[in-house]
């Protein structure tokens, strides 16, 4: 008996110190980061520091931020005030959900709309003197910025500052003027890329997935992890259109897994993480943005669509792969076994002798999976050094690029035959750097590919010879999207 009230006044006590250590890191997050980060850690000046938008940093890098303060930043070094005890329990204490679940409302996102600048008043015509469609938008995380690259001559036009965290892939405008950036912890923002000038901004949301514009223009959709359900926003403006709720799924509106539209159709085509749905919104005429919902067989995180797209392929744990889903029927078409965890919506198609292939690396497993978009059979597996994130190709270039980003051999980037579905080259461009996503010129004579460092660079290759032509020193350099090649939806490019 004694032993048993020993080990209950234990526990209480652990208990107890545990609360104390929670509510002093509470009244250090009030006394230190309030002010820039926000009344229940939603943001302000600052970032959100909610798990949500955190899950993708190491806490070893938000230990060092809050110690050494980020530069060319207004993020402090509070190593002269906190102590290395107190800086982790802030840590930990970050990482954890607020007492109070978050929310987010239509005032709240309405209340946040900015307009910057007024594109009526603005030149209508590139003022920058570059091909507006062979033009790169950087996405650099190491120190949250912004490059605008020129393609031909590959300088920069200009760099700018962006919200924390953005999503590594912007969308434009169907004709290339204007692009949209998503930032994790919400932030919309629209650029219009001939006059390199923001125009306007707005929080759609606490942590957003990622957004799509619709194929006439006229239309921002965005999908949100917290909270879950849909954004409509005003393409010209960014301003709030309504709010689409998603699914209950105990008590909580489902996250948002992919956003994307499907210009062919007239349609967004939504995949519902905690849902097994998929949504397809029409936007034609004067849309009212209701959904047509579509059972699926699984949770869907995920997918890519068929060049026609008529197909989505989407990830499928219960298929143990791949779901092939008629969006014209709803039907589920059949599944394609795939090992490991593979990344569909990084996959990208190419013509194969008479037909169409499809390619996904996998974030799991060192290969990378070819399926036949006919018979809907796997073509081959083609080993890899280790899982990859990122695909790439063009219809000019006889190569799909792949990286390993994951595991001890990330600094190698993949050169694959598209006839022959073999490695045919194999480059290490900084050695024991990450090397990392790729990227097409417009007419596909060059390419730039990432080293995902704080010392990194986008490296300029000749796509045909693979001679390295020029080294752009960058901080962690996450993507960079060719306007062309994005708004054509062209061959070789995920969309």
């Amino acid at each position: 008996m004694r032993l048993s009230l020993g080990i209950v006044l234990a526990t209480a006590l652990l208990a107890q110190g545990t609360a104390l250590a929670a509510g002093t890191a509470a009244e250090l997050y009030r006394q230190h980061c309030e002010t820039c980060h926000g009344a229940g850690r939603l943001g302000g000046t600052g970032p959100a520091l909610l798990p949500e938008s955190l899950m993708r940093i190491k806490r070893d890098e938000v230990r060092q931020t809050i110690r050494d303060g980020r530069p060319a930043s207004q993020m402090a070094a509070f190593s002269g005030v906190l102590d290395d005890t107190q800086i982790a329990g802030l840590v930990d204490y970050l990482y954890q959900p607020p007492l109070q679940p978050p929310t987010w409302t239509e005032a709240d996102i309405r209340a946040s709309h900015r307009l910057l600048a007024d594109p009526a008043t603005l030149p209508a015509t590139p003022q920058h003197g570059a091909d507006p469609l062979n033009l790169f938008v950087v996405v650099e995380a190491g120190d949250h910025h912004v490059v605008i690259l020129d393609g031909d001559r590959f300088e920069p036009l200009t760099r700018f500052p962006s919200h924390f965290a953005l999503h590594g892939g912007p969308k434009f405008s169907p004709d290339g003027r204007y692009v949209y950036f998503a930032s994790r912890d919400g932030w919309i923002s629209l650029y219009d890329l001939h006059n390199l000038t923001m125009l306007a901004e707005i929080r759609a949301g606490l942590n957003t997935r990622n957004l799509a514009v619709s194929g006439d223009g006229k239309w921002v959709l965005v999908g949100n992890y917290l909270p879950g359900g849909l954004v409509v926003l005003n393409a010209r403006d960014l301003s709030l259109v309504g709010h689409l709720a998603t699914p209950t799924v105990q008590g909580v509106p489902s996250r948002v897994s992919a956003v994307y539209t499907a210009p062919p159709r007239q349609s967004f085509v939504v995949a519902l993480k905690d849902a097994q749905e998929i949504w397809e919104l029409s936007y034609a005429g004067q849309p009212d943005f209701l959904p047509r919902r579509i059972p699926a067989q699984d949770f869907l995180d995920d997918f890519s669509f068929t060049p026609e797209y008529r197909y989505l392929l989407a990830t499928s744990r219960k298929a143990k792969g791949g779901q092939v889903i008629d969006l014209d029927t709803g039907a589920a078409v059949t599944d394609i076994p795939l090992p490991g965890m593979p990344h569909l919506g990084s996959g990208i198609y190419w013509q194969r002798k008479q037909g169409w292939v499809f390619a996904t690396p996998n974030i799991s497993q060192g290969l990378i999976s070819v399926l036949d978009l006919e018979t809907w059979r796997l073509v081959k597996e083609i080993p890899t050094e280790g899982p990859g994130f990122f695909m790439r190709s063009h219809r000019n270039s006889k190569y799909a690029w792949t990286d390993v980003f994951f595991g001890p051999n990330n600094d190698a980037a993949h050169l694959i035959d598209k006839q022959t579905l073999e490695i045919a080259h194999t480059l290490r461009p900084m050695p024991g750097k990450n090397a990392a996503h790729v990227e097409f010129t417009r007419d596909g004579r060059h390419l730039l590919l990432s080293v995902w460092d704080t010392e990194g660079a986008l490296i300029v290759y000749d796509s045909q010879t693979l001679q390295e032509l020029k080294r752009i020193p960058m901080n962690k350099p996450s993507g960079k999207y060719n306007v062309g090649n994005k708004i054509e939806f062209a061959e070789g490019t995920s969309h």
